[in-house]
């Protein structure tokens, strides 16, 4: 029996959570300053869009060649979304029992990355000094910041744009009389 696209998609979604997890994995046995490094974070984008896509086309093939545009980003999302949750579960594991000292250095890490960025842009140093102690106050593993991040990191701008791949990847059937 065929499988769906959906099923194609969680397959695909399964297989980028391997992928994430073995990158973050080794991320963190290698060097840490890996998960503040902005080629890691892009290269996490080009993977994830890139396995949607072969979702897209595998789940296309699934449907004879045809796809509209919903099922396109359905197969795309769902993909992503399993993966990145995948990944982000690992992330959780690690930083939260696996071993808690590399989160505390990795929020360091965090905290001089993103006082940097600020500084570049010309804040305030009352502003960064707001943002810094609020970061010092919080779990950046937490559930709920693992959720935010997941979220607002990661599948939002993914979905937008998976909403264009979907767009360009669909080909509806023609229609019949």
């Amino acid at each position: 029996m065929e499988k769906s696209f959906k099923s194609i998609a969680k397959d695909y979604g399964i297989y980028l959570g391997a992928v994430l997890g073995i990158l973050t994995v080794g991320a963190y046995a290698v060097n840490l300053d890996l998960f503040v490094n902005t080629l890691f974070g892009i290269s996490i984008y080009i993977i994830a869009i890139a396995f949607g896509i072969v979702a897209i086309l595998k789940a296309k093939k699934n449907l004879d060649g045809y796809i509209n545009f919903k099922e396109s980003f359905t197969a795309y999302f769902v993909c992503i979304l399993i993966g990145l949750a995948l990944a982000t579960f690992i992330s959780f594991i690690i930083f939260n029992f696996i071993d808690t000292e590399a989160a505390i250095v990795l929020k360091e890490k965090s905290l001089d990355k993103i006082v940097q960025v600020y500084k570049n842009m010309n804040q305030s140093e009352e502003k960064i000094a707001e943002l810094v102690e609020k970061m010092e106050s919080e779990n950046l593993f937490s559930i709920k910041n693992s959720l935010i991040s997941l979220l607002i990191n990661y599948l939002l701008p993914l979905s937008v744009i998976g909403l264009l791949i979907a767009v360009v990847m669909r080909k509806n059937k023609p229609e019949t009389e």
